[in-house]
């Protein structure tokens, strides 16, 4: 069955480019991205692998672990890696799982015959430091990954879990929030002593609280 947002992530051990893991003792407390590709040595796969790289000192500011994840074995993955750094201009700082069993691809249901037989499409999973998925996203072969928007995302995920708000459409951290609805004007009061502007009963904006 597919993976709903709210269910707990699967657990797993696996070998990494980084030794052997449990995923769940790997994620810890922290807050996790699991993302496949369809296969190593393929052009829009090395670019996005060499991005994650450059951009993981912002995952690790957000106390996020970033992991990469194929069916293509152990040895693949490791001589892929210089090919990465060349031609990225990069350094590859986290781990890439190994599947060729397809053992963690059944269990995130990232194989879509429809799209790529037997090879992992472009998942992508967050997970809360509960292990539960927060946010899924699923991308062709030919189309790359944006990255900053996973910045973005996290960045909403982590203020709307510890504050009774969310986040409007094209959103960026340090702009105005909304209160959620079920949330009264007199809560809202005191939950956002900086005080909100009411546009409509039900869309209240406020300066992010976190800030």
């Amino acid at each position: 069955m597919a993976l709903r947002l709210g269910d707990e992530a699967p657990n797993f051990t696996a070998e990494t480019t980084e030794g052997t893991i449990n995923f769940h003792e790997w994620l810890g407390n922290s807050w996790g991205i699991l993302f496949s590709h369809p296969k190593d040595f393929t052009p829009v796969c090395t670019t996005e692998l060499g991005t994650v790289a450059k951009i993981t000192p912002e995952f690790q500011k957000r106390g996020v672990k970033v992991i990469a994840v194929s069916v293509d074995p152990l040895d693949s993955h490791k001589g892929w890696i210089s090919d990465i750094n060349e031609t990225q201009k990069t350094t590859m700082n986290y781990p890439i799982i190994a599947d060729p069993d397809k053992k963690v691809a059944n269990l995130y249901d990232m194989i879509h015959p429809n799209a790529l037989d037997n090879m992992t499409v472009r998942s992508v999973f967050v997970i809360g430091p509960d292990k539960k998925i927060k946010l899924t996203l699923t991308y062709p072969a030919s189309c790359g990954r944006n990255f900053d928007e996973l910045l973005r995302v996290v960045d909403s995920l982590q203020l709307t879990s510890k504050y009774k708000v969310a986040t409007p459409a094209n959103w960026k951290d340090g702009e105005d929030c909304i209160i959620t609805p079920a949330v009264n004007d007199a809560e809202a009061k005191t939950l956002f002593p900086k005080g909100f502007k009411t546009i409509k009963p039900y869309l209240r904006y406020t300066p992010q609280p976190n800030k």
